[in-house]
């Protein structure tokens, strides 16, 4: 993974900003990040958008978001799949 998730990104084609929000490694190579943007002026949602790996840079160099181990889990919702 080339860019850390958590961290402010902005498509170097639309200028399309947000977070990085998810990433997914395909078997070809074409990886690519998943950005989520602020609400609008209205407060209203935004979507998501995926943008392949090479259309992505940083706009900042601190992460936006950083969780608590000790308050979330990490593992989402679920518990982890059992380990045989």
């Amino acid at each position: 993974m080339r860019f850390e998730l958590g961290k402010e990104a902005k498509d170097v084609i639309t200028g399309f900003k947000g977070l990085i929000v998810g990433y997914v490694e395909y078997l070809t190579g074409c990886n690519q990040y998943l950005v989520t943007p602020p609400v609008d002026k209205e407060g209203k949602h935004v979507d998501s958008q995926w943008f392949d790996e090479n259309r992505i840079e940083l706009v900042g160099t601190e992460k936006a978001i950083v969780l608590d181990p000790k308050k979330e889990k990490a593992n989402g919702p679920c518990e982890p799949a059992p380990i045989k």
